[in-house]
């Protein structure tokens, strides 16, 4: 599949938040980068990863996560 860069709105309210999706993501296999906007409350991955895989990965935080969709 191709590499995309898929958005996702995540419910962060601190650094402590934006750590846990770092620590998910840093783990997860097939992920090439990702940039977390705190003060947005998004992400950004770009994988070759399907959305759904990302969005259970990201779930793994706690934090209520919604996919927004691909970034051209």
């Amino acid at each position: 599949m191709a590499t995309q860069t898929h958005e996702f709105t995540v419910e962060m309210t601190c650094e402590g938040c934006s750590g846990a999706v770092n620590r998910v993501l840093g783990k997860k296999e097939g992920v090439e980068k990702f940039d977390v906007d705190l003060p947005g409350k998004k992400v950004f991955v770009t994988t070759s990863l399907t959305s759904d895989e990302i969005l259970e990965t990201l779930k793994k935080t706690g934090k209520a996560t919604n996919y927004v969709g691909t970034k051209n």
